[in-house]
């Protein structure tokens, strides 16, 4: 695991966009596997301006969600499909066939399920995967208690996520209280994971997910046990950390020796 500590949360988001950049350049049919909410949105930012500018292409690209509302349709502003449309699909190249984003609205949600894990292991299995985490050390809706081994299923909200949500929608009771996600087992079969966190108030998670146990009430955590995983904070995120200076010194020296190898390392 390496942990990178920005300056900002723009450093942070281009830090994950130079990463992400690499890799497509390297396979361009690369799969990645996409995270919603407000603290990706810098990275793809920048992905859609160097797609624009800079002709970074996304056309052989193939992703994978992580999660879904249940019986929220693609439409719905506050559905993660209609996000994703608007910050990152509707701007890039990529193929409309080669999106997957869980289905709110499937009928038989089980079945559903086992479909998605087909799909991502017919596609290849994800090159990379960028997560967020939750105010509980959630990663996707793995809800704390969720199974280290867990797989895409439906998972019912805590009451924390369910009020974290809210403010995305007029009131409380119109938050969804199931959603689609992939499991904590499928997220740490992808072959690199990006994770990013900012804000001081994901200060304290972020210091027990990458330095405390390993254990099913921070789900998070479990990606210690992953052989090439890169956190990248802002310094308020970072700030809990008790070796922030060590993160800090690796990093700086990977930039003066080996640049080529930054985010590649564990």
């Amino acid at each position: 695991m390496e942990i990178i500590i920005a300056d900002t949360q723009e450093e942070m988001s281009k830090i994950a966009a130079d990463m992400i950049e690499r890799q497509l350049l390297r396979k361009p049919s690369s799969v990645l596997g996409l995270a919603t909410g407000s603290t990706p949105v810098g990275t793809y930012e920048q992905l859609v301006r160097r797609h624009k500018e800079e002709g970074l292409d996304f056309s052989k690209v193939i992703t994978f969600n992580l999660d879904e509302y249940l019986d929220l349709s693609p439409s719905h502003e506050q559905s993660y499909r209609y996000f994703m449309d608007h910050h990152l699909f509707n701007h890039i190249n990529v193929d409309p066939k080669n999106i997957h984003v869980p289905y709110g609205h499937a009928g038989e949600v089980e079945e559903f399920c086992e479909w998605y894990e087909d799909e991502i292991k017919r596609a290849g299995g994800i090159d990379v995967q960028i997560l967020g985490i939750g105010a509980d050390g959630h990663i996707a809706f793995n809800e704390p208690g969720s199974s280290l081994g867990s797989r895409t299923r439906l998972k019912t909200l805590t009451r924390q996520t369910i009020e974290d949500n809210a403010r995305f929608f007029d009131n409380l009771d119109e938050v969804p209280r199931f959603a689609i996600t992939m499991g904590v087992g499928t997220i740490l079969e992808a072959k690199e994971i990006i994770i990013l966190a900012n804000g001081a108030k994901k200060a304290e998670i972020v210091a027990e997910a990458i330095e405390g146990p390993i254990t099913a009430q921070v789900s998070a955590s479990a990606l210690q046990m992953h052989r090439q995983v890169t956190v990248i904070v802002d310094a308020e995120a970072g700030s809990k950390l008790k070796r922030a200076d060590y993160y800090r010194w690796i990093f700086e020296e990977k930039k003066r020796l080996v640049p080529r190898l930054i985010g590649k390392v564990t």
